[in-house]
This record gives structure tokens, C-alpha cells and sequence, in this order.
């Protein structure tokens, strides 16, 4: 009798104790046992079609029938042509230039690279420091981990990392000590400007930001104006503007750039999560007409890419998710949706005063729990209230997106949604009558220990 090869798996402490996946449909996925999970959260915000998608899935029959992957330095394809496309298009012809990669992390790395070499192309081989905004997240290889501050996530790197200089992150409900709301984005330019002075604008490559922050900090928007006044600091000293769109690019805020909304277009871009939904990992770096023209005269192109970049069936995922949420017009859907599902969640939670803020864009939404609202104080971090709120939400059946440290690295508690773009209104409201349970049955629970303790 032939063993299975699970019987032999070793323990895994990541892993165990997690149910194990049968098959999805929808907005839905099925563990071994047949118990259903309501993905309120598309994963880490990745799958903005959902799971199964027949047309998706038919075109990637399609694709790998014909040919899976084709190297980039032997053949072009019309995959990857019709991507660049699509791209091009969408981002307004901005953006006609792109290296193609395999996740979200080689796109940041990517556009680092690629900001690198384009002042290396103009003679400036001074320009090699980056300056990023605490409580970000750009991924984990190690040049975007340079750029994160994600405390528990760095840690174990230290020593290796690139020198990299950070400013404040540009969050109204928690703003620099002693910073007004109308005072927040005259300091913030001046604390980048200030921050490139100190460094030299010589020595300085490029500014990179989450036009909405994810993980870090529980769905951050900046506030209205932000982008258009640290570009203008950019642009005086000659500085490059990265906009990293991996978690909230790709429609995920109701347009396909996050920056269309801050009326705005930065130098280079990266993309991923959404690109193609999850159906094949897919990433890709996006760079202007001028850094492309810098590149070509001095080195032929650009000079960044791997094995896999452009992967044929990858491409090939992008444009038959891309075609279809163009064609079934989601992101007018989730830009209006997005809005009211905001709205209904702090209707569902007015009475629970310990849900400090709800913001976000589009299906980009965050909920910020505090144990005193007026002063914004966190829970104590040993409280885990974020993991408490996650577990609860996981055995009702629903999947979120619970992350903390956004307060000085360890206190902090967020919750995350970011359903499908086609998530009827009957899965919306499965998703808000299970999170609403799930925070108040926790929040509860924390008052209960804290009234014993």
C-alpha cells in the first residue's frame, strides 16, 4: 500500500493547527472537512476576481496548451504584449515601460533597481540612498525590507540591510506629537525636504510611499494633498518618486492607480496583488518615458530583470483578469460600493466606541481598534486583540486580514478587509454581520479580563 506523502510532513510551527484547502469558488474556500470560509480579505488583498473564475482559468488552459513560459531573451509573446498593453492603457499612457517579475517584493525591488540605474545612466553614481516613511511595508526581499519599517518583520535582518532614512508616516488619526490636521502636510514636505538636505541631494535616489498603506499600518490613505507636496519636495532636488501599488494599486481603490485619486503620477511604480488576481504570481514595475529614454542611451535598457520576467502564462493570467474587470466595469463598482460598505461598518459598530477609526479606499478598508477612544491609546500588545478578533472571525467562517505594530512597532491592533471586486451584496453582508460579531464578542471578552484582572 502506497503512503501518502503527508503522513511523512514534518511539524511545521507556521503552519500547524491551520485547516488544510480543498477547492474555492467565488468568494469562498472549502477546507478537507467541507467547512466553508467566507475570503473577506482576498488573502493579503490578492484576489480581486476571487477563487475559480471559469474565464480566467479557461485562458490559462488555453495559454499553457499552447506554451507555459517562454524566456524573455528568446522570444517576445503576445501575452506579454497584450499586458503591456493593457497596462499602458490603464495607467493613462503614463506608463509605457515595465519589467515584468513574479511577485510583489521583486517589483519594489525592481523599481529600486531601476532608480538606481537611470542616476547611474545621467552620471550621478552618488545617488544611492533611499528615504521611506516609518510603519510601511514594501516586501521581504532585502532592498525592499531596506525601505519597510516593519519592526517584527526587519528584526531578524539587521546588520544587512541598505542605510535607508525614514520620515513619518503620513496618517491623520495618528499624527506627529504636537501636529495639527492642518498643519500635517506642510510638516511632513518639510520634515522630507529637511530629511534630503541633511542626506545631500546628491547622494539621494529616490522617495518611496504607499499612496495607501496595507499591512503596516491597517489601511492608511494619506490625507488629501500629501502626494502632490512631497512630489513637488521630489522634484526641486531632483529626487525620483516611487509609488508602491503592490496591495492597493490594481483597482483595489477604485481606480487602477491609487495615485489617479491624488491626481498625481510618479516616476516608477510597482504593481502586483491584483495584476492577476492570484491565479499565477505575477508582479511588475512600471518606469516613465524619461527614465526608459536615460537607461537605453547608456546601457541599452534596463538591466533588471530573472529567469521568469515576462512569464507567458503569468501574462497571460493579467490580461484575462485585467479584460474582465474592464469589461464588467468593477472598479466604478467598488469605488461607489467600497464607500457605502465604509459607512455600513460604522453604522454596525457606533456602539462599540473601542473601533477608533474605519478608513480606507475602495475594497481597501481598515478598522482600527483602541482601548480608549478619546486618546487613542492601543491595547496593551501582550492582548493580541487583532489576533483575538481574527481567530474569532476564522472559526464563524470568515477570513480578514489582522495586523498590528502600527503603533511604535509593537501596540497596535487592525483589522483589514479587501473583498473581491464581484463580491455580491449578499457576501458584503455576510462580511459585516460576521465582523461586527467577531470584534464585539472580542471586545467583550477584553473587558471581561481587564474587569478581573
Amino acid at each position: 500500500m502506497t503512503q501518502s506523502p503527508l503522513a511523512n510532513a514534518a511539524a511545521n510551527p507556521v503552519t500547524d493547527g491551520l485547516p488544510r484547502v480543498a477547492y474555492a469558488r467565488g468568494s469562498y474556500l472549502f477546507d478537507v472537512d467541507g467547512k466553508r470560509y467566507l475570503d473577506g480579505s482576498g488573502g493579503p488583498a490578492v484576489y480581486c476576481l476571487g477563487h475559480a473564475h471559469f474565464e480566467v482559468n479557461e485562458a490559462l488552459r488555453i495559454q499553457n496548451e499552447k506554451v507555459a513560459h517562454a524566456y524573455r531573451y528568446h522570444f517576445t509573446s503576445d501575452a506579454s504584449d497584450e499586458l503591456q498593453a493593457i497596462i499602458t492603457d490603464r495607467t493613462g499612457g503614463h506608463f509605457r515601460h515595465m519589467v515584468f517579475v513574479t511577485s510583489g517584493s521583486e517589483a519594489v525591488e525592481s523599481c529600486m533597481k531601476i532608480a538606481l540605474q537611470y542616476h547611474a545612466a545621467c552620471g550621478q553614481m552618488s545617488r544611492r540612498r533611499f528615504i521611506s516613511r516609518r510603519r510601511s511595508w514594501h516586501g521581504n526581499t532585502l532592498g525592499a525590507l531596506s525601505v519597510s519599517d516593519f519592526k517584527s518583520r526587519r528584526e531578524a535582518y539587521e546588520g544587512s540591510l541598505l542605510d535607508v532614512s525614514f520620515v513619518s508616516a503620513a496618517n491623520a488619526y495618528r499624527p506627529p506629537a504636537g501636529v495639527s490636521a492642518d498643519q500635517l502636510i506642510p510638516y511632513l514636505a518639510q520634515e522630507l525636504e529637511d530629511e534630503i538636505l541633511r542626506v545631500g541631494p546628491e547622494n539621494v535616489a529616490a522617495f518611496i510611499f504607499e499612496p495607501v498603506v496595507g499591512a503596516a499600518g491597517g489601511v492608511v490613505p494619506a490625507p488629501e494633498g500629501y502626494a502632490k507636496a512631497v512630489q513637488a519636495v521630489c522634484k526641486r532636488y531632483g529626487v525620483l518618486m516611487i509609488g508602491d501599488e503592490v496591495m492597493c494599486g490594481s483597482g483595489r481603490t477604485g481606480t487602477w492607480r491609487a495615485l489617479e485619486q491624488d491626481s498625481i503620477v510618479p516616476d516608477i511604480m510597482s504593481i502586483a496583488k491584483g495584476l492577476a488576481g492570484g491565479y499565477v504570481p505575477l508582479g511588475a514595475a512600471l518606469y516613465s518615458d524619461e527614465i526608459h529614454e536615460a537607461m537605453v542611451a547608456a546601457h541599452g535598457g534596463v538591466q533588471t530583470g530573472h529567469t521568469f520576467t515576462g512569464h507567458t502564462t503569468a501574462c497571460a493570467a493579467g490580461v484575462a483578469v485585467q479584460t474582465i474587470i474592464t469589461r464588467d466595469r468593477l472598479l466604478d463598482h467598488v469605488l461607489a460600493r467600497g464607500a457605502r460598505l465604509q459607512r455600513d461598518l460604522r453604522s454596525a459598530l457606533s456602539d462599540v466606541p473601542e473601533v477608533g477609526d474605519i478608513r480606507g479606499r475602495g475594497y481597501f478598508i481598515g478598522l482600527e481598534i483602541v482601548a480608549d477612544a478619546k486618546t487613542r491609546k492601543p491595547f496593551d500588545a501582550g492582548l493580541m486583540v487583532h489576533a483575538d478578533i481574527g481567530q474569532r472571525a476564522l472559526e464563524a467562517g470568515l477570513i480578514c486580514y489582522p495586523c498590528a505594530g502600527n503603533v511604535g512597532g509593537i501596540a497596535g491592533d487592525t483589522i483589514i478587509l479587501a473583498p473581491p471586486y464581484n463580491a455580491t451584496e449578499e457576501t458584503l453582508g455576510e462580511i459585516l454581520t460576521m465582523l461586527t460579531k467577531a470584534i464585539k464578542d472580542s471586545i467583550f471578552a477584553m473587558k471581561k479580563l481587564a474587569a478581573a484582572a
